[in-house]
């Protein structure tokens, strides 16, 4: 796998020297990783004259693999806690005479900004923007492969959990449950916190859980995610519990359903982000809905779970091929509950089958 990250910090060096600047300074985690192959939080990445610098604090790889750079990344250990990676990076830039560094300015503050200026007062800072982003927006095979082992994994632990007695159990109880699902199936964890909400709290979105019990008739929506080899996964779904679904949550679940499918459909290259959010949102808004809906009916997945490109009414772009994405519309009646459907996708061309599905588990409201 060396090739392929080396590969990516090729381009990524290609277009700084063709923007003017003699060397890269990486600091965002997610982007780091995606270029160096692995490195523990905090690391930052310098690609300049020269091999590429991995510089992180003192011992820090321990036992996680996936912490560990590409062979061709050589590493710099700096003593914890006094070290600074970006500003290590820096003074070696300038060290190795480079005279114009791109950095990623909303991975730093202001206060780290300076510190960068101060050990290296002749280097001129240039803005890398959200360069690295933009690159990991479409994915290779390798890539989409763990993000669909992810999704397995979630719908697995879902599943099993769909199967287990839920009346009288806590919302956290449950969350809990579905984390250790996650890990036994072969997540390094949770993508994000898995939330789980009961009764009138289901539906909304990021819930935290808490002590409300699961009772007869209430909605359930779980919405969870694992992490597998730093990919992750999203899906969220919402259940009857213990009896026939009453005729007002048949009717708010099979408009959410239909707004998702339209979102789902809409996903194709070349499709404008907010065509997508569009496709999804007029069905709710038709509903009635408008007013209760979030501010995105999706968003890219990856090495974060919360990531490029953001499916928004405002948000400027196209879909290419191979980004995956989730599709989430949600609707929370307040007091009595509501509905959130979730998946993730991968964006495929028509003639390569439409819409890649990655999470399988039924969007049938079921009555558990």
């Amino acid at each position: 796998m060396s090739e392929v990250y080396a590969a990516r910090r090729a381009r990524l060096r290609e277009r700084c020297e063709a923007a003017g600047s003699e060397a890269a300074l990486v600091s965002g985690d997610a982007n780091v990783r995606y270029l160096a192959g692995g490195a523990p939080p905090g690391a930052t990445l310098l690609l300049g004259p020269g091999q590429d610098l991995l510089c992180c604090l003192a011992d820090p790889f321990g036992d996680r693999a996936a912490d560990h750079p590409a062979e061709d990344v050589r590493v710099l250990v700096l003593p914890a806690p006094d070290g600074d990676p970006a500003v290590a990076a820096a003074e070696r830039a300038a060290g190795a005479g480079v005279g114009s560094l791109a950095v990623e300015e909303h991975h730093l503050t202001v206060a780290r900004h300076r510190a960068m200026g101060s050990v290296a007062p002749r280097l001129r800072l240039d803005d890398l923007g959200t360069a690295v982003e933009q690159q990991r927006l479409v994915k290779d095979p390798e890539e989409i492969s763990a993000l669909r082992i992810a999704a397995e994994i979630a719908d697995q632990a879902l599943g099993e959990l769909l199967e287990s007695i839920l009346v009288g159990r806590t919302e956290r109880h449950l969350a809990l449950e579905l984390e250790r699902r996650l890990v036994d199936h072969g997540a390094a964890g949770p993508a994000f916190p898995t939330s789980v909400g009961a009764g009138p709290n289901s539906g909304l979105a990021g819930h935290t859980p808490g002590d409300r019990r699961v009772e007869e008739g209430d909605f359930l929506s779980v919405c969870l995610g694992a992490d597998y080899r730093g990919y992750r996964s999203e899906i969220a779904r919402t259940f009857v519990i213990g009896t026939a679904p009453a005729d007002w949550q048949i009717e708010l679940y099979d408009q959410v359903f239909a707004a998702q499918r339209a979102g789902r459909e809409a996903l194709a290259p070349g499709t404008p982000y907010r065509d997508v959010d569009r496709a999804a949102r007029v069905v709710l808004e038709a509903a009635g809905h408008g007013e209760r809906l979030g501010p995105g009916i999706g968003h890219g997945v990856g090495l974060e779970n919360d990531e490029d490109p953001r499916l928004t009414p405002s948000a400027m772009g196209k879909l290419d091929a191979c980004v995956p994405v989730t599709v989430d519309p949600g609707v929370h009646l307040p007091g009595r509950g509501g509905v959130r459907i979730d998946d993730t996708l991968v964006v495929r061309s028509e003639a390569d089958g439409g819409p890649e599905l990655l999470t399988i588990t039924t969007k049938e409201l079921l009555a558990l």
